[in-house]
């Protein structure tokens, strides 16, 4: 027998073997002792804006029963009224196929993948309501099984490339929705009343060429932030991830500004201000926060600037840049441990590319480098003067001619790389982005300030007669929604 031959006898043998096998995995079980089991028994997407897309979020159907199922049908309970929208293996339950698909079929030891997305309808309640819906798996045995859909749905205001034109307040509890963006344009005012929350997409921010004015109170703050609700990861809001949305840009006709009590945080730049006038006020920044940014905290070229009881935190670039100008900063807190990035820049940078004057008083400049304060004199024929006084800095110590602008500084040791800063605040989590910048009691900062600088009150507005700590007293907390 040549070898030809044998091949041909030995692949007729496998075959035959092999043909039984074939014929159990093509059968299909019609007992209800075998069912179907689901990677997850409720798939939840989260809080979403009504009428506003969401994530997908996927499941998967398995058959570890021994034998081959048919489902008959794989249907959507409630039809089209709660505005789930299902996938599974690739068949769409859409309105033509009456919100369902049948003859689905999952071979023994095989799978599935189901996707599912929402878009809400408007519900019509100043709350966020449940949405709730059953994926129902109907076997050729008659068993039903459900998989559950839930997700909170939170009715919002839209606006596309908003422009104020005239003076204008915003005062709504209820959120508002900016794509494109927002802009004042020059000689209007735009006020942003306490308690108001704007959420911006990707693509937007405020563009400000007249005047912006956001009046927070410690009670109520403004609230500026991207319109992701949603988790990244069960632990990681999208809310905490930098680089949601594109900050507030101040262009050189803007003058007047105030932020106050106001909570910036999770954008690209958070405010970027140039002008050709330092002799106008540009911007009063008091009791806010401008946190977690993927560009500048603060950016500011020649600029007049008046910063008192701020929070300036986590930026890949400098939590505050100065460029020239005149600027004061007054019981500030400057902390950069930017978690996304082993590149991230100074606390505080400035230099003289215009004239420069800075004063920074009863303040607080940390983070986990060792030098976090970055001074340049980039241009000899300019002013080039600045005073660091009452104030810890992560530096280290400054001495000779230019120890002249560190008056009743602590230079924070640089050799002390265990905590590198973090053990002035009550927390700093980089691994779940979760921050508390309230010092903690082991802070050089506590109890060191100049009270005869110091403007800080407690929280019953009354003016400290004790000795007060440096840094910003009142910091705004971020605001995060999350599903009941």
């Amino acid at each position: 027998m040549n070898m030809r031959i044998l091949q041909y006898w030995i692949l007729l043998l496998l075959g035959v073997v092999m043909l039984p096998s074939c014929e159990d995995d093509d059968s299909f079980s019609t007992s209800p002792n075998n069912v179907l089991t689901f990677s997850t028994d409720t798939v939840k997407l989260d809080t979403t804006f009504s009428t506003v897309p969401t994530a997908t979020k996927t499941m998967w159907v398995y058959n570890r029963s021994g034998d081959g199922l048919r489902c008959t049908s794989v249907r959507l309970m409630k039809g089209n009224q709660t505005g789930f929208r299902v996938n599974v293996d690739g068949y769409y339950l859409g309105s033509s196929e009456g919100y369902q698909v049948s003859d689905v079929e999952i071979r023994n030891k095989d799978s599935v993948r189901v996707f599912v997305e929402l878009t809400a309808p408007k519900n019509q309640r100043p709350e966020i309501v449940t949405i709730d819906d059953d994926l129902v798996f109907t076997l050729e045995s008659g068993v039903q099984q459900k998989v559950h859909l839930r997700s909170w749905s939170w009715d919002a205001e839209k606006w596309t490339n908003k422009v104020i034109s005239e003076n204008t307040t915003i005062d709504s509890e209820t959120p508002i929705i900016i794509y494109g963006g927002l802009t004042v344009e020059e000689g209007a005012t735009l006020t942003i009343a306490a308690g108001t929350t704007l959420y911006f997409h990707n693509d937007a921010g405020i563009n400000v060429n007249g005047t912006l004015i956001t009046q927070g109170t410690a009670e109520k703050n403004v609230v500026l932030r991207g319109d992701r609700i949603d988790h990244m990861f069960d632990y990681l809001p999208y809310d905490r991830v930098s680089g949601q949305w594109r900050g507030i840009t101040f262009g050189p006709t803007s003058f007047d500004n105030v932020i106050e009590y106001t909570d910036i945080h999770s954008t690209y730049d958070g405010v970027w201000c140039e002008s050709e006038d330092a002799t106008r006020m540009k911007l009063r920044l008091l009791n806010s926060t401008i946190h977690n940014c993927q560009g500048y905290g603060l950016y500011a070229a020649n600029c007049m600037l008046d910063i008192q009881n701020t929070q300036m935190t986590n930026t890949l670039n400098d939590c505050a840049c100065f460029i020239g100008g005149s600027v004061t900063l007054l019981n500030c807190t400057l902390a950069q441990f930017y978690p996304f990035d082993s590149a991230r820049k100074a606390a505080i940078r400035f230099s003289n590319d215009k004239p420069l004057n800075l004063i920074c008083r009863n303040s607080l400049i940390t983070g986990y480098a060792d030098d976090v304060l970055m001074g340049n004199n980039t241009d000899e024929t300019q002013d080039f003067n600045f005073l660091f006084d009452h104030c810890v800095i992560r530096t280290p110590e400054i001495t000779g001619d230019d120890g002249k602008h560190f008056t009743e500084v602590v230079f924070e040791n640089p050799e002390d790389t265990t905590h590198a800063g973090q053990k002035h605040f009550v927390k700093v989590d980089g691994n779940q982005q979760d921050y508390d910048f309230h010092l903690s009691k082991a802070s050089l900062a506590k109890d060191a300030a100049d009270p005869t600088t110091s403007t800080a009150t407690d929280h019953d507005g009354v003016l400290r007669d004790d000795t007060p700590d440096m840094g910003a007293y009142e910091c705004t907390e971020q605001e995060e929604t999350e599903k009941p």
